[in-house]
């Protein structure tokens, strides 16, 4: 970046919001984060209410910016990043949500998929988005919310409501109802996105009971997506940059040659790995997504979803009080030599890639008398890497092409344990880089570009920085032995 002008990136993800301001050298100076509450109101359900979302990214930009120092006189731009297919329907005039969001986890509308994919369209849904027929995505959610909340569909239909996911209400809302759009990677995840001819697509629409009047426009990734309203930080800011978090994470990477992968470890596990301006059809039951469209150029990724990783560690904390705080998990892993042949499979809400059962359900084998804390604490962060090798294992049989590392990032990718033991487990070296929160500056890279503090991709590549490169040291016959007990424990979960 120049090193005249900072960059506000607005990380909202699936537990928290962020507010990060980058100086000109890209470098975080100021961060702020508050968690808000998540809501399960039935089995299988999760919901947000935007208002919290909102009420939290207006507070932490500021403080982000009082911390600082600074005035927005010094912002040249802000980038938004945002967990994915989270889906909000909210009323044009008022900009009020008119139900509470379905976050990307939710599963209630998995007996819907199964009929839609049953009825023979998964060929045609995958061919024009990349993407297998499953709950995760925004389209069976808007539907759900259309058929549920008294009068929506009929307003809908008329263009009284607005469809978006986290960054089109952000968007709506910080720029004072002014734009109502997105960017060409979120609209990649709500299943009514053609990703090869880049617009919304009429038989999708019509599968899925989706009025085209309710959706944003579709922009780049580093465009013009209005200012903010003059309240929000003291004066009007342009946002220049949006990317959904996994796509952000891979830009901040500098994940941007074919072949480049990563993986991001937050809520869930999420691996990239750029496949260039041709979109890889997969083998092995991966997306075909959009990694980043920039002047109107689109490139491409593959993608593998793990649902839960983090999350898991939470459970430990919340559900059975086995640690109070998520660092303790490296010490508890290290306490012992091995995790005892216990395997935690963390299918609290189904299994993602490269398996697609939204009906398998969490369990823990390996149980004995001797099995103690640290054993399943130790299992739980097991199960990331051997979740993250399931991923790779497929990519590399759809790419063909040599797969030489893995960068890392997110929270989980502060663990030494943990990283270590994926270049173990995968085989190859594991690269964490020197900024962790990847997701935050692949918003404030983008954002860059488009006000030219950057001056190509050249300067994202060149900013990139190695803080450790973790090696492979396990012998190649126990990495075998301990990844058969996991496709063991697996198939155990299975619900078909």
């Amino acid at each position: 970046m120049s090193r005249n002008g900072h960059i506000l990136a607005i990380d909202q993800g699936t537990t928290s919001s962020r507010a990060i301001v980058f100086d000109g050298r890209g470098t975080p100076i100021a961060v702020a984060r508050r968690e808000f509450p998540q809501h399960y109101p039935g089995d299988g359900w999760v919901e947000h209410d935007p208002a919290d979302i909102l009420r939290d990214v207006r507070t932490v930009a500021r403080e982000a910016m009082e911390q600082a120092g600074l005035t927005a006189a010094a912002i040249a731009a802000i980038g938004i990043t945002n967990q994915r297919e989270t889906t909000v329907v909210w009323d044009r005039a008022t900009g009020e949500p008119i139900h509470r969001a379905i976050v990307w986890q939710d599963r209630r509308t998995a007996a819907l998929c199964h009929q839609i994919a049953d009825a023979g369209h998964g060929e045609m849904v995958r061919a024009k988005t990349g993407l297998l027929i499953d709950a995760y995505f925004s389209a069976t959610k808007i539907a759900w919310i259309l058929d549920h909340v008294p009068g929506a569909r009929d307003r809908a239909e008329r263009g009284e409501l607005c469809f978006g996911t986290i960054d089109s209400f952000l968007i709506y809302q910080l720029t004072g109802k002014a734009v109502h759009a997105t960017d060409a990677t979120n609209a990649s995840r709500t299943m009514l996105f053609d990703i090869h001819t880049q617009d919304w697509d009429d038989e999708l629409l019509a599968l899925f009971r989706v009025p085209r009047a309710m959706l944003p426009r579709v922009l780049d990734s580093s465009d013009d997506f209005g200012v903010t309203e003059p309240t929000l930080l003291g004066a009007p800011v342009p946002i220049a940059g949006v990317a959904g978090d996994q796509q952000a994470a891979a830009f901040g990477q500098a994940c941007l040659s074919p072949g480049m992968a990563k993986s991001t470890y937050g809520t869930g596990c999420f691996a990239l790995i750029n496949t260039g301006t041709t979109p890889v059809v997969s083998k092995n039951r991966l997306l075909t997504t959009v990694a980043y469209r920039l002047n109107g150029v689109t490139s491409y990724a593959q993608e593998g979803s793990i649902f839960v990783a983090g999350a898991a560690i939470k459970w430990l904390r919340d559900g059975l009080g086995i640690i109070t705080h998520a660092s303790q998990t490296d010490d508890l892993a290290t306490r012992v030599p091995d995790s005892h042949g216990v395997y935690l499979v963390p299918a609290f809400v189904g299994l993602g890639a490269p398996y697609w059962d939204s009906e398998a359900r969490a369990a823990i084998f390996g149980m004995t008398l001797d099995v103690g804390p640290a054993h399943i604490a130790r299992a739980a962060l097991e199960a990331v890497a051997y979740q993250t090798r399931d991923l790779m294992d497929a990519m590399a049989g759809d790419w063909g092409g040599a797969i030489n590392a893995l960068r890392v990032d997110g929270g989980m990718a502060a663990n030494d344990w943990l990283c270590q033991f994926l270049a173990d487990l995968l085989g190859m070296p594991v690269e964490r880089p020197q900024i962790i929160e990847t997701t935050a500056l692949g918003a404030a890279c983008l954002a860059a570009l488009k006000v030219g503090l950057f001056d190509g991709l050249e300067a994202v590549s060149a900013g990139w920085r190695c803080e450790r490169r973790f090696e492979p040291r396990m012998d190649p016959a126990n990495r075998d032995r301990l990844f058969a007990g996991w496709r063991d424990a697996v198939a155990r979960t299975r619900s078909r």
